[in-house]
């Protein structure tokens, strides 16, 4: 059998590069990172310019819907809980 060598953290650099904010509820739903922190922190060390900022757990809900489906507990206040979303300068 045919070993992949294409890991999590692979697929987490190629979103990384296409300049596309990502949270730490994206990393795991999409890439199965579970720690996006440590993630963030190795591509600093490798010299990636990562930029962060805070949203509503709402948006990064919603661009998660627009992907699989994705439906919180309905008593979460998504609009209350906030995320640290990163993405990478050039």
């Amino acid at each position: 059998m045919k070993s992949n060598r294409f890991g999590l953290h692979d697929a987490l650099k190629e979103h990384f590069a296409s300049g596309k904010p990502i949270t730490r509820l994206e990393a795991l739903v999409f890439y199965g990172v579970a720690n996006l922190p440590t993630a963030v922190r190795g591509l600093k060390l490798q010299g990636w310019i990562i930029n962060s900022q805070r949203i509503s757990y709402a948006e990064a809900a919603r661009r998660i819907s627009e992907h699989v489906v994705f439906k919180p507990p309905q008593d979460l206040p998504i609009r209350d809980i906030e995320l640290t979303e990163y993405w990478a300068s050039f």
